[in-house]
């Protein structure tokens, strides 16, 4: 079984980026490049549920979204791109069932739904919904802006994480590609939410907030409508400004990249405490969890950093040259 890693990056004035590389990973962790795509700034990338289709957040002022083939070897190739119908597409979502890719518009303020066809290539986009407001960090929440849409566990709703107007915006995704509104949840005034993980088998979900540099406890008291149960620091760090960027749950523990302190926070999941920060080099934006190591995208540190999973929070840090990395996709093909 190959075990490759997909890294997407800022490519152009946005970055020093080349589009997508691919690493192969060795069993003991250490990552290699074996091959680079050329594409313009895929910053977000996520990978079909059952198909080998890839697909890239092109972030842009134009926003568009890649679908690329994998093949068994591990390269990619481009098999079609459309308009987001917004500015700056920043995070990417694959309804379970495969049918319908899902878009956040960052500087759009805006949600766009595509349907996928059996192969799994961009079909028609369904869906277009604009979110308007402000809230009351005058430089980041001069307008709407959502920086994630999130499928729930059965892909029947859809809820949407604005930064801008401090809310997330719930709807029902119809058996077409539509979006009906469901539910407008409000966080705490200037939160700037980020992104969204629900717990699996509870009613309970985690929201980062990028501005406040905080991890807020939601519940979802019926599909799509959550309120606020608790809220603590994304980390032990007193370093400011702090912009938090990147939330994963694995097991018992969830772990969040903050910007300023540049680390990785661990938490324990019970009672949402932090437990150790973990250097990661500089701008750590996404990371990812693979067999006990943690790689992420350190933007200006220009590398994927690695670090083994400890208790302490002071493992050795390892780095893999690369520009302007923004996402870690770790893949297994037969």
């Amino acid at each position: 079984m190959a075990e490759l890693v997909f890294v997407g990056c800022y490519t152009g004035d946005a970055g020093n980026g080349t589009g997508i590389t691919t690493l192969s990973r060795s069993p003991s962790g250490s990552l290699r490049e074996v091959a680079s795509l050329p594409l313009e700034s895929p910053s977000w990338l996520v990978r079909h549920p059952s198909l080998p289709v890839l697909y890239a957040a092109n972030e842009t002022t134009d926003g568009s979204v890649t679908a690329l083939a994998i093949s068994p070897s591990g390269e990619l190739s481009v098999i079609g791109t459309a308009e987001t119908g917004g500015a700056h597409p920043c995070h990417l979502a694959v309804t379970p069932d495969g049918r319908f890719l899902l878009c956040a518009n960052y500087t759009g303020g805006s949600v766009a739904v595509f349907s996928l066809s059996d192969s799994g290539e961009l079909a028609a986009r369904t869906a277009l919904v604009r979110h308007s407001g402000t809230g009351p960090v005058a430089d980041r929440q001069e307008a709407a802006h959502v920086h994630m849409a999130v499928p729930s566990p059965d892909g029947s709703v859809v809820s949407a994480v604005d930064l801008g107007t401090d809310e997330i915006r719930s709807y029902t995704l119809t058996s077409s590609g539509g979006l009906e509104p469901l539910a407008v949840s409000s966080l705490p005034p200037g939160t700037g939410p980020r992104q969204l993980v629900r717990r699996p088998g509870t009613d309970l979900a985690y929201v980062v907030g990028e501005l406040a540099g905080t991890l807020i406890t939601v519940r979802e008291k019926s599909p799509g409508a959550f309120e606020v149960v608790a809220s603590t620091p994304s980390t032990l760090s007193s370093v400011k400004p702090n912009l938090v960027a990147h939330l994963e749950l694995a097991d018992s523990r969830l772990y969040v990249s903050n910007r300023g302190p540049d680390c990785v926070t661990e938490f324990a999941l019970d009672d949402a405490a932090a437990v150790a920060d973990q250097p990661c080099g500089a701008n750590p934006r996404h990371f990812a969890l693979v067999d006990g190591t943690c790689y992420v995208a350190a933007q200006s540190e220009d590398a994927i950093t690695a670090f083994t999973l400890t208790a302490s929070g002071e493992a050795e840090l390892r780095y893999h040259p690369t520009g302007s990395p923004t996402f870690v996709l770790p893949v297994s093909l037969p």
